[in-house]
């Protein structure tokens, strides 16, 4: 089937499955534990190039359940009962290298950890935020205060930057496309790597969570 319309999760009756809907059909994931897999880099001005068809068999070869990917983005998702993320994030990174001859950073969070994101969102009861303009960045692992200190030290500009937990939050007042946010100096001041930023509100990944 081709997939054309939305990529979202939903929790039912303390379950979580993924959906993927077109106008005529939805697929439905195990009741397994589902993770969220973010590649960071990958198909970027012909760089770093994987088939989604490729990704997907390389999960299934992984036994990672029911993977689903999302046009070309490198996002996956599947259903997996591995409580080491860390591990499991390794063991993807190991196969993507032998496949494709690349090592991109792997993010890997739990449908239950995307929920706890959008309630902390420092943005959520704020007057005068425009939607598009917010993004978060997924951080491979928690920074530690001092590392989060140093972070917000960095002069950014008309941007605003919030880092909870393993999240960065960051408004660009004035658009993405034209802002100079030092995100390499931030992520060298956190001392671990994060993806490339998602929309809160308009990323498939976040969909009717």
């Amino acid at each position: 089937m081709t997939w054309v319309k939305n990529w979202f999760i939903r929790a039912i009756r303390g379950e979580v499955f993924a959906f993927f809907v077109d106008a005529e059909s939805v697929y439905t994931l195990s009741a397994m534990p589902v993770i969220i897999c973010m590649l960071r880099g990958v198909n970027v001005g012909g760089h770093n190039k994987i088939k989604m068809d490729a990704l997907k068999a390389l999960c299934v070869s992984l036994k990672l359940k029911d993977p689903q990917t999302y046009v070309q983005s490198g996002n996956v998702i599947f259903s997996c009962s591995e409580k080491d993320l860390a591990k499991l994030a390794k063991r993807i990174q190991d196969a993507i290298e032998k496949t494709v001859g690349f090592r991109p950073s792997v993010v890997l969070r739990t449908s239950a950890e995307l929920q706890a994101v959008v309630a902390r969102n420092p943005f959520a009861k704020r007057s005068g935020i425009e939607p598009g303009k917010l993004l978060v960045n997924f951080l491979a692992a928690d920074p530690g205060k001092q590392a989060r200190e140093k972070a917000l030290a960095i002069q950014i500009g008309p941007e605003e930057m919030h880092l909870i937990g393993c999240e960065a939050y960051i408004y660009f007042p004035n658009g993405q496309g034209r802002s100079k946010l030092p995100w390499a100096k931030i992520e060298r001041a956190l001392e671990t790597s994060g993806t490339d930023g998602l929309g809160i509100y308009s990323a498939p990944v976040f969909q009717t969570i």
